[in-house]
């Protein structure tokens, strides 16, 4: 992790898909507003965080999640690895897909509680939505 606290901003916009934190208000350029965290963030009630897709099928593993989290944490190009093959299973590669087509359309801002987005999975799925 940088030893810097980075926000959202840090992590650049890729044309039509946008990074913010789930706990930043929301703003009227955010279109699609794709929460990309498998479990509900923290004290945020569900009207606040006006979330408009929730597609758990492209968040990263629970086991996958605790390994990169876990004692020792996990090395982040073997976590980038490992769950690009995760969005590779069907139900992944369909919400991925249609995520893309959302995003060709309009602007899709992914929602993350993390407090690194760089460094967070929201990272290698904002690569896989613009690839």
């Amino acid at each position: 992790m940088p030893a810097t606290t980075p926000d959202a901003s840090d992590l650049p916009d890729a044309p039509g898909v946008r990074v913010r934190r789930v706990y930043e208000a929301p703003s009227p350029d955010d279109g699609t507003r794709v929460l990309v965290d498998r479990l509900w963030p923290r004290g945020l009630a569900k009207a606040d965080a006006q979330v408009d897709e929730w597609p758990k099928a492209l968040t990263p593993s629970t086991e996958l999640r605790r390994w990169y989290h876990g004692p020792g944490e996990g090395d982040h190009d073997e976590f980038r690895r490992r769950y690009e093959a995760e969005l590779a299973a069907p139900e992944a590669a369909a919400a991925l897909t249609r995520l893309r087509v959302l995003a060709e359309r309009g602007t899709v801002t992914l929602l993350t509680a993390a407090k690194h987005p760089e460094a967070s999975h929201t990272a290698v799925l904002r690569d896989e939505l613009t690839s």
